[in-house]
């Protein structure tokens, strides 16, 4: 037997007739390490500076008796514990005030997402020109200030000399004396002012979809409002969520449109929020510590609000 036949009948066993491939061992994976957290540490520390002291200082508050006195310097600083808590939940004001934040939060949060994704959906069907438009016009009500877009609205439903009443003969029907009025006048303002981002951000969703997913459920037959909730809905489920949560954090804590249209809460404090009803007590009636208080319901609130919402979506299997 040649050496060559041997060579031939070892390659051949070997199950190839080239070369036998090197295996590369690879280690185990490395882990990133403390190294991204190095790369986040300055905006940690600067978030930290800005959210968490207030958020300590005011949680410290809400558990002292903190009014003019102890401001001055007249009297001493003593620690009461739950008292504040105990006497807020005790007022039966307090509770009244809730359930109407409550409520005209939940009013601006639907109708603002109605709004923005019914016209976010119009973007998509109208030409160039009439896009731009309404873009430029929501991005311009988006960027206005909320003490001047809500001192342009009160003079548009002036009793005397807003337009609106004129066009709706309406007299001298003043928008802002009766509850639900006032209320509904506010919603608009806060609506008209927030629709925008809602509506840039479901379009930009909807632009992001693949063109083929849509065209064959119209093909199929499928109308627009069932393409969009059988169809949009389940694909844009992230984007709705953070513009959800968004406008629950911002409809709850309304405080300026509500005190400048309403001139502080409306008559006998008739149009309160929350917001509103902590700066009564911490400003208007020096009791400070009331008004912490009730800053810390708020964030309690929104904070549960958000961490109810975000599990509901996990348990739909969605990925944020």
């Amino acid at each position: 037997m040649t050496a060559n036949s041997t060579a031939y009948k070892a390659s051949a066993a070997a199950g190839t007739g080239s070369t036998p491939r090197r295996r590369i061992s690879r280690g185990p994976a490395r882990r990133p390490g403390w190294t991204p957290w190095l790369y986040l540490l300055p905006a940690l520390v600067l978030l930290g500076g800005l959210l968490l002291y207030p958020i300590y200082q005011l949680g410290l508050i809400s558990f002292l008796e903190y009014t003019q006195a102890q401001v001055s310097g007249g009297e001493p600083t003593t620690f009461q514990g739950f008292g504040n808590y105990a006497t807020l939940f005790g007022d039966s004001q307090f509770w009244q005030v809730l359930l109407a934040t409550v409520v005209f939060a939940a009013a601006c949060v639907l109708a603002t997402l109605l709004v923005g994704c019914a016209l976010a959906v119009l973007l998509t069907r109208v030409r160039a020109l009439p896009r731009l438009a309404l873009m430029l016009a929501a991005l311009g009500a988006w960027a206005t200030p909320a003490i001047t877009g809500s001192t342009v609205w009160m003079f548009l439903f002036d009793p005397d000399f807003g337009p609106v009443n004129r066009v709706l003969g309406l007299g001298d029907f003043s928008w802002t004396y009766g509850r639900y009025s006032a209320f509904a006048l506010v919603l608009l303002e806060v609506l008209w002012c927030s629709f925008p981002f809602v509506m840039v951000t479901v379009y930009a969703g909807i632009r992001a979809i693949p063109a083929e997913v849509l065209e064959a459920a119209a093909l199929d037959g499928a109308s627009q409002w069932r393409i969009w909730r059988s169809v949009m809905a389940p694909m844009l489920r992230p984007i709705l969520v953070v513009v959800t949560i968004q406008s629950i954090i911002w409809d709850f804590k309304v405080f300026t449109q509500i005190y400048v249209m309403t001139g502080g809460g409306g008559i006998a404090g008739q149009n309160l929020v929350l917001n509103v009803y902590a700066y009564q007590k911490a400003f208007a009636s020096s009791q400070y510590s009331l008004g912490s208080a009730i800053g810390v319901v708020m964030l309690v609130i929104l904070l549960a609000v958000t961490l109810v919402y975000l599990r509901l979506v996990r348990r739909q299997g969605e990925e944020l």
